[in-house]
């Protein structure tokens, strides 16, 4: 395994599209405690974003998760990219002339969906308890250390948004075509959504339909969290209007998109055995 990440990496890291792209990323990642020094000072307005509880334990584990996978397209598109330079480049071919099975090869790209998760996720815990331990009004260890679930659905959300993407790499070969089939995918599954409601079920019953789509039950596993905020929860109750949402992940969520994960790289498998390279 670690033969075959040693060559996957090596590959990326000679490509300097996906360097920048990387480095990008965890730059962001890293940018977010930036954030925490913003301050609005507008005459009687003083608005300082870390006053406001965003980094409080355990909520920050919530709120960084969610905030941060958005920011996943960029790992997403050296995926796609990785695949579209294995065709362009001719390395597949060359890599299965050299003694690498197609099993193997998708095991090194999995791998590679794998370690990007994981780095992902070590980097927000880091970044997110040190904003804590300066930021949080809670510094007991069993506040800091409750609610890590969320970080476990990060996890799950790179890694099936990933194999995802590698499997619209090995559909498409193209970069550019796989990303704009992953944009049409999340369009028509926001179609599909109101065609259901529309036309079937309610609310509760479309979202729990809804929950079974790829895209949807990767974003189901980490709920927003703004409306959980303090501050929010304070202003509604002000204006009459209560709160009462469920944040919390739920195991059959995670089995969702494991299966996904499971279906896109057994896919991802099957249509490159039947491929002629």
């Amino acid at each position: 395994m670690i033969r075959l990440l040693q060559i996957e990496f090596i590959k990326l890291w000679n490509n300097r599209a996906s360097k920048v792209l990387i480095i990008s990323y965890f730059f962001i990642l890293t940018s977010i405690a930036l954030v925490a020094a913003i301050k609005f000072d507008i005459g009687p307005v003083k608005f300082h974003l870390a006053e406001i509880g965003i980094f409080n334990f355990p909520y920050i584990w919530h709120f960084n998760t969610f905030v941060t996978a958005f920011f996943k397209l960029f790992l997403a598109i050296v995926i796609v990219s990785m695949m579209s330079n294995e065709y362009s480049n001719k390395t597949i071919k060359q890599n299965l002339i050299d003694g690498l099975s197609k099993k193997e090869f998708i095991l090194s790209k999995f791998l590679t969906v794998v370690s990007f998760s994981v780095a992902s996720t070590l980097f927000v815990f880091i970044v997110s308890l040190i904003l804590g331990l300066v930021y949080s009004d809670y510094d007991e260890l069993s506040i800091i250390f409750s609610d890590l679930e969320f970080l476990a659905a990060f996890f799950f959300k790179l890694m099936g948004f990933f194999s995802f993407c590698l499997f619209l790499g090995i559909l498409v070969k193209r970069s550019a075509f796989a990303l704009g089939f992953l944009i049409l995918w999340q369009i028509l599954e926001g179609i599909i959504r109101g065609l259901i409601r529309w036309k079937l079920f309610d609310g509760d019953t479309t979202d729990t339909i809804m929950g079974f789509f790829p895209l949807q039950s990767m974003f189901n596993l980490i709920k927003e969290p703004f409306t959980r905020l303090e501050a929010v929860q304070t202003v509604a109750d002000q204006v009459g209007e209560h709160i009462n949402l469920n944040y919390q992940v739920h195991w059959w969520e995670f089995l969702i998109v494991i299966a996904w994960t499971a279906i896109f790289i057994y896919s991802s498998y099957i249509l490159l055995n039947k491929r002629d390279l």
